[in-house]
Formats: C-alpha cells, sequence, structure tokens
C-alpha cells in the first residue's frame, strides 16, 4: 500500500545523508589539520634544510615570535650585509639565533649582528665557528605550535586525530550502509 509512495520519499536521498557526510569531512579536516602541522617540520629536512623556531620578538616585524624559519647551511665567509642567518649563541647554551648580518669580517672570521627589533648591534660578534646558516624561508604560525607538534604528547595527539579520522569515516560507512 505505501510502497509506492515510501520509495517516492526516499528517492534521491542518499542513506546516512547529512550525518555521514558531515563525519567524513570532519574525518578528513582532522587529518588535514595533521599533515598541515607536520609536512613544514618534514619535508624541508629532507632537501638538507635545518628548521628552528623563533621564540623572542627580537626579529620582528619581519619574522614574528613563534615562526618556523629554514636554514641552509652555507659558507658563513659568504654571508652578506642584509643576510639572516641562524648562529649558535656565544653563551654555550645551546640557543639558536636568527639575526640580521650587519658586517661580515671575514679577515677575523666573525659576523656582526644585529636584531631587527634591537636599537643596536650584538654587543658579541658571531664567530664563524657558531654560524649555522642562511635563512631561506619563514612560515608565521603561533607560538609554541611547532614546537609543541614535535614532543611526545605532541605525536600522541597527532596519532589519535588520525585514529579518530579513521573511526569517524569508518561511521559514516556503516551509516550509508544502513
Amino acid at each position: 500500500m505505501g510502497g509506492r509512495r515510501d520509495r517516492q520519499q526516499t528517492r534521491g536521498r542518499r542513506p546516512g545523508g547529512a550525518a555521514a557526510l558531515f563525519l567524513d569531512v570532519t574525518g578528513l579536516l582532522l587529518v588535514l589539520a595533521v599533515i598541515l602541522c607536520y609536512v613544514p617540520l618534514t619535508l624541508p629536512r629532507l632537501a638538507g634544510l635545518q628548521i628552528f623556531e623563533v621564540v623572542s620578538g627580537s626579529m620582528e616585524p619581519a619574522i614574528p615570535t613563534g615562526s618556523i624559519v629554514y636554514v641552509e647551511e652555507t659558507e658563513p665567509s659568504q654571508a652578506q650585509e642584509g643576510d639572516v642567518i641562524a648562529f649558535y649563541s656565544a653563551t654555550g647554551s645551546g640557543a639558536v639565533i636568527t639575526h640580521r648580518v650587519v658586517q661580515n669580517r671575514v679577515v677575523s672570521g666573525e659576523l656582526v649582528t644585529k636584531g631587527d627589533a634591537n636599537e643596536k648591534e650584538d654587543v658579541t660578534p658571531v664567530s664563524y665557528e657558531y654560524y649555522l646558516g642562511k635563512v631561506v624561508f619563514t612560515l608565521p604560525g603561533p607560538p609554541g605550535l611547532f614546537a609543541a607538534v614535535l614532543t611526545l604528547p605532541g605525536r600522541i595527539t597527532a596519532a589519535a586525530l588520525v585514529v579518530l579520522a579513521a573511526a569517524l569515516h569508518g561511521a559514516a560507512v556503516r551509516m550509508r550502509r544502513d
């Protein structure tokens, strides 16, 4: 009796409909978020670039705090005035500093540097032995984000998001079958 009417009402609708689509899109967005966090931190390394997060405002506005800098290993003697470089702090702390070259003293093997936001040049010139390379690209980001995704909790969170995305997709498939 109501068979023809029921078929007409459901014709054109997919099983699971909007809810299944929502689950699939949400899962896809989760996977894309994980990819967007990890690709900038992995692919450049394959090209030989070193990656560092900027933790101070000394290079603002050119390089905001939280940005990632990609550093290409070059000869310090080739650094030119205006180049942005990365180097180890002379304090022995292992901290990496990103500043602009003001002068390259090739004869003495040192670079005079200055942060763009600083009024004066750095007190101590950078010895060539502390030089890491030239900044070739920067990627702005919220402070701490890129460092956080590389920690164990960050990696566990990323894996959990991928598992959640797979579960959402599985639920969407089941909804469409029913």
